[in-house]
């Protein structure tokens, strides 16, 4: 495997079109032969995927993780890579056969992870040292800005829901489960990650204090928390964390987490979203928390939704975050809270931005403006806000793109944001703000990590339509066009259905759900941001919980009918319905409900019957918020009832059209059985249907081959109802 991967660390792309030899550095390249011009699956797995990335101190440098895929091996490889921050001097840092990630500086030098612990090196990659000895444990860490501790995550064992075995069996693989949240994402809970502070001396790292020690609660919290959840003040002396401090049945209703500031000297703990002592009121766990009392006006106060991701302030005086407002909704509105260390008081910035605030920077500047992204309209800009709450964005007058997380460059005058498109995968890239808020920035890319691929390749197009929704709304749809595109032509056409349900149909890039290789294969896709979609308001995102089958499955019929009958080039006899998630559980319920328009259906990890998922699900606040009721409770709202009658497992007997069922074993958001039920009662109906089924893959794919076999699949399914 390691020779594997380091060959393809090596050798570059070679191409049947007979390419010339790119203009950048060949950093990590696999080796694939290109068919003609059009992006394949094999070339899609052969690009390398930035994630990570820190500048240095004094912003003249950039160092970046990238992670390449060797579908032969079967496996993934990460490296380092250094860049000047005006685009000279890229190279890689390390070339070892283990993997190394989490990049970021200690003074001038770099530090990272290799083999569970902490190690440092010269900005050129020079002079290995590692600091850290803990049995290879360390999952993500931070520096103090001294330099002088670090905070370090690792797993420690817990046993309070799913018991620890005797130890005289110790081959027994039977688990005894107390209570709720034994399994939670793609594994079963039997450890939590704590955060551990630790001393840097000139011999390396010491040992760790448990920062929660004795208490049964994660920190950074499951799924998808990493180091991001901690930070350090700019004295060193505090740290602010995220944690939710419950178990069981209470953690698996509830989206509580906050903000608490642990003193490093004294050993000490408070909360900064709650007043001490605060209780939370009851909650009856069979019903949605909309309408319960700790989500009444005079307990929003007490910051029960979510709270995350904290952040010092320059100057030490503030510390701002993400906070929803309400309890038990995964989805609310992600806001910018700000935190005065003196006083105690929050204020929320962002109130005048009708949308999420993804992520976010403090400036350097003296007036410590903020920047963060946020969708809007399908795509995630880049804006700044004042502590008035005055917002500006950032990226004005640029092409339709995504922006991820974006840094401060050492000068404090810079942005350093990763950007990608639905033809382009990501890059970092160079913004710098004008001097007043109606100047237009300046955008400079800064790495190419995969113009050798991309330069062999034709693109599709990409346009934005907008058609009025059956409730007189206006609804906005994304069209990607084939490469080579003829408008004399007819072309075969996908539906596109979003998963979430509230995930913003933007500008992505996926290595799965991806516009570009779908169109490469001949197809037309419609991607409409129908209702319950972020970006277009409030009013317009919430609009789906409680009503998943209403107005978002006729926004669906709408925008597909709008293509059909706007654009000369859709074929409406040739058209398909896919999605995965919220868009799999849509698939299966215009199965039943699409008038014969579609000619087949793929359907990824949906829900099937809602009633079997409300039990199954791991996180049982979403299914709560969602549907308002068990489906057992007899006094259910009117919500519910239409929720649970509207489930896709009631109309197959309208089934009427083959369909592609595809789930992971491993997954245990929507459990398998939901897939295997949808493709049983097909097959039993008699219709024309395929499962595939991942024993080894979660609510993704993410090994290589699987991969591969996913793309075939998907598009052998296509091919064979709409060519």
């Amino acid at each position: 495997m390691y020779k594997i991967l380091i060959m393809a660390a090596a050798i570059a792309i070679t191409s049947t079109q007979g390419a010339e030899a790119q203009d950048k550095p060949n950093i990590g390249k696999n080796t694939i032969t290109m068919k003609g011009d059009l992006l394949t699956p094999e070339a899609l797995w052969a690009m390398g995927r930035i994630s990570s990335y820190a500048p240095s101190p004094d912003g003249k440098q950039v160092v970046y993780q990238i992670g390449y895929y060797s579908v032969e091996a079967n496996a993934s490889h990460h490296v380092l890579c250094i860049i000047n921050s005006d685009g000279s001097g890229q190279r890689q840092l390390t070339t070892s056969a283990s993997n190394e990630t989490d990049p970021s500086w200690l003074g001038g030098r770099i530090a990272f992870l290799t083999g569970g612990e902490i190690w440092t090196m010269a900005p050129d990659g020079s002079d290995r040292r590692q600091l850290s000895h803990t049995g290879g444990e360390v999952e993500g860490y931070k520096f103090s800005p001294d330099g002088n501790r670090v905070v370090y995550i690792k797993s420690i064992p817990f046993h309070d829901i799913i018991k620890e075995n005797p130890s005289d069996l110790p081959k027994a693989t039977g688990r005894l489960v107390t209570d709720l949240m034994y399994r939670h994402w793609d594994h079963y809970v039997e450890s939590i990650a704590h955060p551990f502070v630790a001393e840097v001396t000139p011999n390396g790292i010491g040992a760790g204090r448990d920062l929660l020690e004795g208490e049964p609660f994660e920190c950074p919290m499951e799924p998808f928390g990493g180091i991001e959840q901690l930070d350090w003040s700019r004295d060193s002396k505090q740290i602010a964390y995220t944690c939710r401090k419950k178990t069981g049945l209470e953690y698996s209703i509830s989206t509580d987490s906050d903000i608490f500031l642990y003193d490093v000297e004294k050993k000490t703990t408070r909360n900064l979203c709650k007043p001490e002592g605060y209780q939370a009121p009851k909650v009856d766990a069979t019903k949605t928390m909309r309408n319960q009392s700790v989500n009444a006006p005079e307990n929003l106060k007490n910051n029960p939704g979510y709270d995350q991701n904290p952040q010092f302030s320059p100057d030490g005086k503030y510390i701002a975050w993400q906070s929803m407002a309400r309890d038990g909704y995964e989805a609310d509105r992600n806001r910018l809270c700000l935190y005065d260390l003196a006083t105690g008081e929050k204020r929320y910035l962002t109130e005048s931005f009708d949308s999420d605030v993804d992520g976010f920077c403090w400036s350097d500047t003296k007036d410590a403006q903020i920047y963060f992204t946020g969708v809007w309209h399908g795509t995630f800009n880049i804006y700044s806000i004042d502590r008035k709450g005055n917002v500006t964005q950032v990226n004005t007058g640029e092409r339709w793109a995504d922006y991820g997380s974006v840094q401060m460059l050492g000068d404090g005058k810079r942005l350093l944001a990763e950007r990608h498109s639905f033809i382009a995968p990501a890059d970092l890239y160079i913004v710098t703000p004008g001097k007043k808020a109606k100047d237009m920035a300046a955008v400079t890319q800064l790495t190419y990590e995969n113009k050798h691929i991309l330069d062999q390749l034709s693109l599709p197009s990409v346009e934005q339509c907008w058609v009025k929704s059956t409730d007189n709304k206006d609804m906005m749809y994304w069209v990607i066009r084939p490469p080579h595109f003829d408008e004399t032509k007819k072309y075969p056409t996908l539906l596109f259905c979003e998963g979430g349900p509230q995930s913003p149909v933007s500008q992505f890039w996926s290595y799965r759900w991806n516009f570009m290789i779908m169109a490469s294969q001949g197809y037309v896709i419609v991607a409409p941001n129908r209702h319950g979609l972020p970006g277009f308001g409030s009013e317009w995102c919430e609009e789906i919980s409680g009503d998943w089958t209403g107005q978002c499955m006729s926004d669906y019929l709408t925008a597909i009918d709008d293509a059909c009958n706007t654009l000369p080039y859709v074929d409406r006899n040739r058209l398909g319905a896919v999605g995965a998630s919220f868009g799999g559980f849509s698939v299966y319920y215009l199965a039943g409900h699409h008038d014969k328009r579609f000619k087949c259906f793929i359907a990824h990890d949906g829900a099937f019957n809602l009633e079997a998922m409300y039990t199954e699900t791991e996180e049982n606040w979403f299914s709560n918020w969602e549907y308002d009721d068990a489906y057992w409770n007899k006094d259910q709202t009117a919500n519910a009832r239409k929720t649970y009658a509207n489930s896709p497992h009631r109309f197959v007997d309208d089934w009427d059209t083959p369909i592609l069922c595809i789930h992971g074993e491993k997954d245990y958001r929507i459990n398998a059985t939901q897939g295997m039920s949808a493709f049983n009662a097909a097959r039993m109906k008699g219709i024309e249907a395929q499962l595939l089924i991942f024993p080894d893959e979660n609510h993704w794919v993410l090994k290589p081959q699987n991969g591969i076999l996913w793309q075939r699949t998907y598009f052998n399914w296509l091919d064979k109802y709409l060519k």
